[in-house]
């Protein structure tokens, strides 16, 4: 029995810790149970350390004594639902958010047809969460009314789009008619009260499964419900559906199959809060709750036009959802409109005792802020297009070979086609410019903070190793859907062979990236990004929120998609599917920032576009 606190030790005295060469040689003499110079020789070879043979005795001297830490680790079979002894938090000290609870303050109520509800209830499917909510409130309309109509509208259109994992629908009926008694009786709960909305399956509710998306956890069920699924409840929301995410929080693939576009069924809807953008856009939710670790928010936010909010990290509770990284989720809304989500952020943010990430900060949203005294930056060089990348140089000697020289000519083709892409997408980015000019906004040109962001993503799948560690260990993991080099199982693997100390660099090197965006975020309330820049990557590492909104719709003129969707570009939808715009704020600066959104979204109306599903599915019977 030999212990790896002790084998560290050990390399550690050798200054061998900041290389790859203990989790590889830990990894072999795992599997085995005993350390040999073989296994040291193989080891070193893969890590590319130097080891005079008297290193090697000198270890094996050490490194064979035990092995019983691990191995009682190993025993606890800790769950997913407890997080490591330390927290993340991306305040470095300076900065300021409000303390101060206010009134939530709604812009002016939407303007609604003066007899109130349609003859035709599906006319609502598409109205935002502030129509509906005028509607409930004014009683012209009962949530028993609006939870039928989606509860319909989600067994119609799940055959085509595939976006339910369960539909709860004795919980939502008892919780519409509460919602109808209660107003009837004066006890009004606020712009939620009676809203049918759907929850991303990492959170747990009561009498429920609660799945994952992931093959292995198809009948899992956690005796709890999520703090986020309790706060819209005493919100007065209406949960109809668990909502589909990728297998463990990755892409829009699941146990049940792949989650569709609702612009292009024929698509992927992007992920990993497939579910979630998928039904809002198709009008099937009044809203959803995604969440967001790297990009799960603002990936299917734009490949379904929604608009997506991602929370500073540290402002909504995590408990109850599963856990992928501890010092990277977020849990956000996925909504029609801008006001929408502050709405939802309203009902949700705040410390619940249990989440020990969560500060006491305040959002108090202002629908009428004057978002004309607010400080705009924008990354110009992002909205500039950039000539094609060149590939690096063959380095073999000699004449390719056949199979070579296919593998050139494949990728030099898709790397014409994206450009084709950015291309013509870069109609978007100029529009964009010449909106904010026509609204009167003062610019401020910024650049990008350089630094090696993907260098820090394995911060992020070596938590997510160890959240999943028994999956790995067990075998388990050949039991998730998806199994190419991409895809978790694999990325856990890779993941179990990251030293500590390169763990801790790379959280060093965040700290300074931290630092950057602080320093950016001195003389700045909102920054306009284009969605998928390099700040995608950056301020999912540095905590800061966005809020993702439709941008524009692409002509009939517009490229066509691949014929494959690996996933890794949102950009690719083609004919009539739509872009999409990030603003990033400070850090708990959503109230400016939402207000800034909202105005430039009231000026373009994308929001208010909703795709034919019933042309589609007609097309599809043809």
């Amino acid at each position: 029995m030999f212990d790896r606190r002790r084998f560290l030790a050990v390399c550690s005295q050798l200054g061998l810790t900041s290389t790859l060469f203990p989790g590889v040689l830990w990894s072999m003499a795992e599997s085995q149970g005993k350390i040999t110079k073989e296994m040291i020789d193989s080891a070193a070879s893969v890590a590319d350390v130097a080891l005079p043979d008297e290193y090697k005795q000198a270890m094996l001297d050490g490194l064979n004594e035990n092995k019983k830490n691990y191995e009682e680790i190993y025993k606890l079979h800790i769950p997913n639902s407890v997080s490591p002894a330390y927290i993340f938090d991306p305040l470095l000290g300076n900065e300021k958010f409000e303390t101060a609870k206010r009134p939530l303050r709604l812009a002016s109520a939407p303007a609604l047809a003066a007899s109130g509800a349609p003859k035709n209830i599906e006319d609502l499917a598409f109205y935002s969460a502030r129509q509906l909510g005028e509607l409930v409130r004014t009683r012209k309309v009962s949530s028993v009314a609006l939870t039928d109509m989606y509860l319909a509208r989600l067994k119609k259109y799940d055959p085509m789009l595939k976006f339910v994992v369960t539909l709860t629908e004795d919980r939502a009926r008892a919780q519409a008619q509460d919602a109808d008694r209660e107003i009837a009786a004066g006890k009004y709960r606020g712009p939620l009260h009676g809203l049918p909305w759907g929850a991303k399956d990492l959170l747990a509710v009561k009498g429920y499964r609660t799945t994952w998306g992931a093959g292995g956890f198809e009948q899992q069920t956690i005796d709890e419900d999520a703090t986020v699924v309790k706060r819209l409840d005493q919100a007065g929301a209406v949960l109809v559906a668990k909502l589909t995410l990728g297998a463990l929080a990755m892409g829009d693939k699941w146990f049940g199959g792949q989650t569709r576009n609702p612009w292009n069924p024929h698509q992927g809807s992007s992920g990993s809060s497939a579910g979630s953008a998928s039904a809002t856009a198709a009008g099937c939710v009044a809203f959803g709750i995604g969440s967001e670790t790297l990009g799960s928010i603002s990936s299917p936010s734009t490949r379904c036009g929604t608009t997506g909010l991602r929370p500073t990290f540290g402002f909504v509770p995590r408990t109850g959802a599963m856990a992928l990284s501890w010092t990277m989720d977020k849990l956000g809304p996925i909504c029609r409109a801008v006001e929408d989500t502050a709405l939802v952020l309203s009902a949700i943010y705040g410390p619940d005792g249990a989440d020990r990430s969560v500060h006491g900060a305040q959002f108090n949203w202002d629908g009428n802020l004057d978002w004309r005294k607010l400080r705009i930056g924008y990354f110009k060089e992002e909205f500039e297009l950039k000539p094609p990348t060149e590939p690096p140089a063959p380095t073999e000697q000699g004449s390719a070979s056949p199979e070579e020289m296919k593998k050139r000519e494949e990728s030099r083709r898709r790397r014409e086609e994206a450009q084709t892409r950015r291309k013509y997408d870069q109609r978007f980015n100029d529009a964009t410019i010449a909106k904010l000019n026509e609204m009167g906004v003062k610019l401020i040109p910024i650049e990008l903070p350089k630094f090696p962001y993907g260098a820090m993503v394995p911060l992020l799948t070596a938590e997510a190793a160890a959240a999943f560690d028994d999956l790995t260990r067990s075998g388990r993991d050949k039991l998730l859907t998806e199994q190419s080099p991409d895809d978790w199982p694999n990325a856990f693997r890779i993941a179990r062979l990251t030293p500590a100390v390169e763990y801790i660099q790379a959280n060093r090197a965040r700290m300074q990236a931290m630092q950057l965006w602080n320093k950016l975020f001195e003389n700045l309330d909102v920054i306009i990004a284009p969605t998928n820049s390099e700040q995608l990557v950056a301020t999912n590492l540095t905590g800061h929120p966005a809020v993702i909104l439709p941008n524009g719709f692409r002509g009939p003129d517009a490229p066509r998609p691949p014929r494959k969707d690996n996933g890794d570009d949102d950009g690719i939808g083609g004919p009539g599917t739509p872009v999409s715009l990030t603003f990033l704020g400070q850090l708990y600066g959503e109230a400016k920032m939402l207000a800034f959104a909202k105005a430039y979204q009231d000026a373009t109306g994308f929001h208010q576009k909703h795709p034919d599903l019933d042309a589609e599915m007609a097309e599809r019977k043809g």
